[in-house]
């Protein structure tokens, strides 16, 4: 079965092309499923497979929606997603190239109806910027890498240096051209992209064109392997490079002129892309990369560090706030080069280290005086070469005699709560009492008195207590029941079942199991901090910022 199977009248839909006709997420579809009763039934495929009649499907949706009109932009989007699916940039700019007059464009019929019907009332520019808007979110949603994050896009921009109206602007991993064309705003600057989809390629040129912008030219292809744009040298070199790629090209350009500081090792393809963006920078030129954190630290990448650091090419190391970054919650980093104005250009004798992870991803970005440190280059050239921000401002910045009664008080106050928190238990009547009397899970989502928060059951009656219903839930017995005879878990619990009691008991219960909660959380809250209280001490006591009390 194809993404384009909706096409004809009569066909069947997967579960996921459901999701993308609907534009949900099949975890929305799942919970469907499970909560309609008037959902339509399989009409083919097998258990694990379900397939659905589409003329079904589309009757179901168009009740759900309550008569409401869907907007002919929804309706675009839709289409784009039933028929493209992963390949969702392909459609973009199968889009665009139909608005640019290309001949060659090509889209299902569904999709073009409804491009030259929005086409009446929007300019190309506009249709196709709401639609890189809708994927952009989507990306954001998923989690996805495969575009650069609206954050990311923000940080780059803010920590650029200054521009002359006529600079030249370059990113030789552009994707859709989001961070190239956001830090080249100016018309009169000079824009060159390179990328490895061929789709994201296109679209990145044709969107360009669109908005009327010229001296813009982006190119498909391997930058690492095939620059296609080798005599260039930017005034602003930004990347934002695929991030652990170890077969980035290493053994065909072991010798290659590009590896300046040292040829990086395959586990290192982010020092590979940071020398090659270094290689295509004038004198003064600036790099902006977008780093992983622990490329700051590993071993494998010492010996270039070391050789950026001593010719004063590292100016400054921002770590940005967790968060930051949409796929992962770890925080990034964001390195700033410069290449020397001249042969005799006196070195930075500096790195100055930006720490904004204690920040939330969508505050400031202007640093607090406690979040810089200029570190002299010689403190960096030990044995690690660590670009870490935080390794450095601690030492600097730390009141640790502040720190250390302020987390001994907290650990007090927690240990003081911790036992205000249990419950008041008595004896019950012996384990396995509550047994004989049950419902499952199952029977109460048809019974409509239970619905999902993702995969989480919760009350949707007066009739039943939430934490009553989640408190049994986490049994040992239904953790038996969750688990396969091969022993594997399955966070599933329509099989699970609790005790029928009246409303008043299962309040009762629910107290309990709420207090327990707020016990268990205390109790993770009181490790932390023990964590934290003894790393402080020990921080203290080895730098001399505290000593034993006499």
């Amino acid at each position: 079965m194809t993404d384009n199977v909706a096409a004809s009248a009569g066909s069947l839909v997967t579960a996921s092309e459901i999701a993308r006709l609907a534009g949900v997420t099949r975890a929305a579809v799942s919970n469907w499923r499970r909560r309609y009763d008037d959902f339509p039934a399989p009409a083919g495929g097998g258990a694990n497979s379900p397939l659905y009649a589409l003329a079904d499907v589309q009757a179901w949706l168009d009740r759900q929606r309550g008569g409401q009109e869907v907007s002919p932009e929804v309706q675009l989007w839709q289409a784009l997603r039933a028929a493209y699916g992963e390949q969702m940039v392909a459609g973009l700019a199968g889009v665009a190239a139909m608005l640019a007059g290309e001949s060659d464009a090509e889209l299902p019929d569904d999709v073009a109806t409804r491009v030259r019907q929005l086409a009446r009332t929007e300019t190309p520019a506009d249709l196709v910027n709401g639609l890189t808007e809708r994927f952009m979110d989507s990306a954001r949603r998923a989690g996805s890498e495969q575009v650069t994050p609206d954050r990311v896009v923000r940080a780059v921009c803010h920590f650029a240096p200054g521009l002359p109206a006529d600079a030249t602007v370059f990113d030789p991993a552009c994707g859709i051209g989001s961070l190239l064309l956001s830090a080249a705003s100016q018309s009169g600057m000079r824009c060159f992209g390179q990328e490895l989809d061929l789709d994201s390629a296109r679209f990145a040129q044709l969107r360009t064109g669109l908005a009327g912008r010229s001296g813009v030219h982006v190119v498909a292809g391997d930058s690492l392997r095939a620059d296609a744009w080798p005599d260039l040298r930017a005034h602003l070199v930004l990347c934002d490079p695929p991030a652990g790629v170890t077969e980035w090209g290493r053994e065909e350009l072991l010798l290659d002129s590009r590896w300046e500081f040292g040829t990086p090792s395959k586990a290192e393809g982010e020092l590979a892309w940071l020398q090659h963006a270094y290689a295509h920078t004038r004198p003064g030129g600036h790099v902006l990369m977008v780093m992983p954190a622990s490329v700051a630290y590993r071993k494998a990448g010492r010996r270039i560090r070391s050789e950026l650091v001593r010719r004063g090419i590292v100016r400054q190391v921002v770590a940005l706030p967790p968060g930051t970054a949409t796929s992962h919650a770890l925080p990034i980093h964001l390195w700033i080069l410069q290449r020397p104005g001249s042969a005799n250009a006196d070195v930075s004798g500096t790195v100055r280290m930006i720490d904004l992870t204690g920040n939330a991803p969508e505050g400031s970005l202007k640093p607090r005086p406690d979040q810089i440190a200029d570190v002299p280059l010689i403190e960096l050239l030990d044995d690690v070469v660590d670009l870490t921000p935080a390794s450095h401002l601690r030492a600097r910045h730390r009141d640790y005699l502040a720190d250390y009664i302020a987390l001994r008080n907290e650990l007090h106050d927690q240990i003081r709560r911790l036992a205000a928190s249990l419950p008041e238990l008595v004896a019950g009547g012996g384990p396995g009492a509550l047994d004989s009397a049950g419902t499952s899970i199952a029977e109460l989502a048809r019974a409509g008195l239970v619905t999902y928060e993702g995969q989480e059951p919760v009350s949707a009656s007066a009739q039943l207590d939430t934490d009553y219903l989640q408190g049994f839930l986490r049994s040992s017995l239904n953790n038996r029941r969750s688990t396969s005879a091969s022993g594997s878990f399955r966070a599933d619990s329509r099989g699970a079942r609790i005790p029928s009691m009246s409303i008043d008991d299962q309040r009762r219960y629910g107290a309990a199991f709420r207090s327990l909660a707020t016990f268990e959380k205390s109790m993770r809250t009181i490790e932390d901090l023990s964590r934290r209280l003894a790393e402080v001490a020990q921080e203290g006591l080895s730098s001399g910022a505290l000593s034993p009390d006499s």
